[in-house]
């Protein structure tokens, strides 16, 4: 509790590697907060620096924190090709509204090794004209991976696009075999 009896936000990171490389995990009290891709020194300190700013609390490195030890140890065992599914609390207070909505849509509705279209996840959260805000939506995922915006694809068959880059989506759906591995 600080000063005045409330009760203080925490927020814990790690870095942990990953077979798309190294990935920030953050958490809360609440639950998995924030998955960041590419966590090199420049953008772990980015992302350090953005949650702080969204949460108001300075986030604290802590790899050995209780409240991550789950999260790590799910993630390694999903690239390790030993889990499919994410058992994990969630803090969702970085997303709101639709974004929201959808994101909760994706991560309870689409499994491990199937994709779904764009147009069809707006339509799931019923608004079926909205294919380009369920694109914005993934763009603004704050748990990619675990919420599994690599599974929305374009209704064509294209691949779309991807916060993480297009070669970290392709390596994802390929994990869970939905596209074959990568040649090299």
């Amino acid at each position: 509790m600080d000063s005045h009896g409330q009760v203080e936000q925490r927020v814990v990171w790690a870095v942990v590697d990953s077979g798309i490389g190294p990935l920030l995990l953050a958490a809360t009290r609440e639950g998995l907060v924030n998955v960041v891709f590419h966590a090199t020194d420049a953008v772990r300190d980015r992302a350090v620096e953005r949650l702080a700013s969204r949460l108001g609390t300075e986030p604290a490195e802590a790899p050995g924190s209780a409240l991550l030890a789950e999260a790590i140890r799910q993630v390694e065992a999903y690239f390790a090709g030993e889990r499919r599914d994410f058992d994990l609390p969630l803090d969702w207070s970085l997303i709101s509204g639709f974004n929201r909505e959808v994101l909760r849509e994706l991560s309870s509705g689409v499994p491990y090794g199937t994709v779904v279209g764009y147009g069809d996840l707006a339509g799931r959260v019923g608004q079926p004209g909205a294919a380009q805000a369920v694109g914005t939506a993934m763009g603004a995922n704050p748990l990619p991976v675990v919420v599994p915006c690599h599974r929305v694809v374009e209704s064509g068959g294209g691949i779309g696009g991807f916060g993480g880059g297009l070669e970290t989506k392709r390596k994802l759906l390929a994990l869970e075999g939905v596209l074959p591995e990568p040649l090299f």
